[in-house]
């Protein structure tokens, strides 16, 4: 089963893909990474990341009733030549880590980029 190091190497093979981490959403920590980082600085990329993704999670609006998840499955952000993709990991137990991709506007595929994360996400809680 792979482990954060392979599940970040595969991220990378997506079409498109500038720079992948696995980020804990509580601290802002990238836990691992691959690729380039926004403005070569993972430590940054997650940071700012992490932004996004709380205000996601501290907002009711997002959140389903009946369910008993994050709120969101993904999160997309688009900007001039870079789509920002974050998935959130579920898990048995209260997670609180999110897949963060950096894809290239110009190269990317962003339904497929989603649909491949998300099954990386998948494998990440297997592993």
């Amino acid at each position: 089963m792979p482990g954060i190091d392979d599940c970040l190497i595969e991220a990378m093979t997506i079409t498109g893909a500038l720079g992948a981490s696995l980020v804990d959403w509580t601290s802002g920590l990238a836990l691992g990474a691959a690729g380039a980082g926004p403005g070569g600085d993972h430590d940054a990329g997650a940071a700012d990341a992490t932004e996004v993704a709380r205000a996601i999670t501290q907002t009711s609006s997002f959140a389903d009733p009946a369910a008993r998840t994050a709120p969101a499955e993904d999160v997309i952000v688009t900007s001039a030549g870079t789509y920002h993709l974050i998935r959130f990991v579920e898990t048995a137990f209260d997670s609180s880590v999110f897949l963060y991709l950096r894809l290239d506007r110009a190269t990317a595929n962003l339904a497929m980029a989603r649909l491949r994360l998300a099954t990386i996400a998948d494998g990440l809680v297997l592993a």
